[in-house]
């Protein structure tokens, strides 16, 4: 049995934890340079493992020896031999002059660079461009600064990001959860995840998961389109995940065209792209074109079968346009359900929103008024559902840092859990909904969770939205929710006003002077309005000063 680790090497530990969950879930996807890490790695002195991943945890690649100093390692130098000789890291990384500047003190550049003399004062980002024209050319640190410093420049990085990937089955999720999570910064749900439990079920899944990664980064550091689309290729993937990936990222580079003007271009990439808004849009760019037949035809097949309510919205309103660019008869469109108005003139406040002096001035001490937005609504179903929610199916968790289940955005998300989401409603009915919601607050109170906000959610909150809000308003909250979960997290009315002695309350919409309302409000208010639920839109002006 190994000695147990200096607690100083506690993200050691942790990285010798995820190595081994990889191992034992995905040994048959590694590849040979993979596998050949996983045993080189347990075989390196403790100090250059140490090296290793305080290195892949820092942002580089490249590090100046005298920059790194961490006592649990002691001399970098010697830590740093055997990751040289695996060729993990190297000393001899050719850096452009950006690269230097990231790497040097404004003093150090200029006593580098006589031309810097005269720009002393000049920002780095200055004297960068200023340099640019003369030192074209990319070097070895050592011929930009002789004898200044030691570089280590990691090369394992590219290889740790795909096991990092494997382990949280997304690269937006690091090393540092293990350490969050071990300070108490973040509590996760504890959810049983078994042995065959994994992101990615082939080696495929993974590197187009990268392909796809990488396509998007060149997007975002601005290559073209056409540039971006020949990297991409043709790709196709039967992963429901990944799929949505690539249709977000057509969909991206399809508003970069039509941004560009490049509407035919634009109009395409919309057809090829199952992104939720794609549809909308091609409607939108056809008309755009002229192509008014086409639009009408594809946004009355769209509203056959829409993919949610703020696609329905958007082609509801591009129609009478369509129809009457082609002499059609308009179609009779359903008229909103009407939210109650306020309209208030109150001072301007210095430093609040206009959420705020709302409250302010509504609250009272027998009528309570409390800014929500989409807390409340949303952190009630997230207590009342938590077992459904947390529920350890196959594929929804699969390492221990999940802030949610991988497949809460899914179409079959609730029909996977129907039973459960069932018994949870199903409160609702019997009025055991409030002992409940109180059990699970006071149980997993801090728990990281995809609806609940526990710093909004305050007792006193709870406490008074569970004795006002009548059960069924609740459950026509709950289920428009599990319609459409991304959609409908947002776009609640912002404040709610309490009368616990009349056990009732109003939900308050604020619209400050300029501001108009969104359209996913819009729907947020109508629906209210439909259910007989009481929902005003306050519209605020800024009383003159006195």
């Amino acid at each position: 049995m190994s000695a147990p680790l200096d607690p100083n090497l506690y993200y050691l530990g942790n990285f010798h934890t995820a190595l081994a969950w990889i191992g034992e879930r995905y040994g048959d996807l590694l590849g040979d340079d993979e596998l050949a890490f996983l045993q080189a790695f347990a075989e390196l002195p403790q100090p250059s493992q140490a090296l290793l991943v305080r290195l892949i945890m820092r942002k580089g690649p490249h590090f100046r020896a005298s920059k790194l100093s961490y006592a649990e390692i002691g001399d970098i130098a010697t830590a740093a031999e055997p990751l040289l000789r695996l060729g993990w890291l190297i000393e001899d990384a050719v850096l452009d002059l950006a690269e230097l500047f990231a790497l040097l003190r404004k003093d150090e550049l200029i006593a580098r660079f006589d031309e810097l003399a005269a720009l002393r004062t000049a920002k780095k980002s200055e004297q960068l461009l200023a340099l640019l024209p003369l030192y074209s050319e990319a070097l070895p640190f050592a011929h930009w600064c002789p004898q200044l410093d030691r570089l280590y420049s990691l090369t394992a990085g590219p290889l740790c990001d795909r096991l990092r990937l494997l382990f949280f089955g997304n690269l937006a999720q690091d090393w540092s959860e293990f350490v969050l999570a071990e300070l108490g910064i973040y509590r996760y749900e504890t959810v049983e995840i078994g042995p065959d439990a994994r992101g990615f079920r082939s080696r495929r899944d993974v590197d187009d998961y990268l392909h796809l990664q990488h396509c998007r980064d060149l997007f975002e550091a601005g290559l073209p389109v056409a540039e971006v689309l020949d990297q991409l290729g043709e790709f196709g993937s039967d992963n429901p995940h990944l799929a949505r990936r690539h249709a977000k990222l057509l969909f991206r580079l399809g508003q970069q065209l039509e941004r560009e003007g490049e509407l035919p271009a634009a109009a395409a990439l919309y057809a090829a792209s199952l992104h939720d808004e794609a549809r909308r849009r091609r409607v939108r760019v056809l008309e755009k074109l002229g192509e008014c037949q086409q639009a009408h035809d594809l946004a009355i097949l769209a509203l056959t079968a829409p993919r949610n309510d703020a696609e329905a919205q958007a082609l509801e309103r591009a129609l009478p346009r369509l129809q009457r660019q082609l002499g059609l008869p308009r179609q009779p469109r359903k008229a909103p359900a009407e939210a109650g108005l306020i309209e208030l003139e109150l001072p301007q406040p210095d430093a609040f929103s206009v959420e705020w002096a709302v409250q302010q001035h509504l609250h009272d001490e027998g009528a309570p008024a409390f800014y929500v937005e989409n807390t409340l609504v949303c952190g009630l179903f997230g207590l009342l559902c938590w077992e459904a929610i947390f529920a350890p199916l196959p594929g929804a968790f699969f390492h221990p840092f999940h802030a949610a289940p991988v497949d809460l955005h899914d179409a079959d998300f609730r029909s996977r859990r129907e039973a459960l989401f069932a018994r949870c409603l199903a409160r609702l009915e019997d009025g055991s909904h409030a002992e409940a919601i109180r059990a699970t607050y006071a149980a997993k109170y801090g728990v990281v969770s995809p609806f609940v906000h526990w710093t909004v959610l305050t007792p006193e909150l709870l406490e008074t939205a569970l004795h006002c809000l009548p059960p069924a308003h609740l459950r026509a909250w709950f289920e428009r929710l599990l319609g459409d979960i991304r959609a409908n997290r947002a776009g609640m009315p912002d404040l709610i006003q309490f009368w616990p002695a009349e056990r009732r309350y109003r939900m308050i919409e604020v619209k400050g002077p300029g501001d108009r309302l969104q359209d996913n409000q819009k729907r947020w208010l109508d629906f209210c309005a439909r259910h007989g639920m009481p929902v005003d839109v306050c519209y605020v002006r800024w009383s003159a000063p006195a």
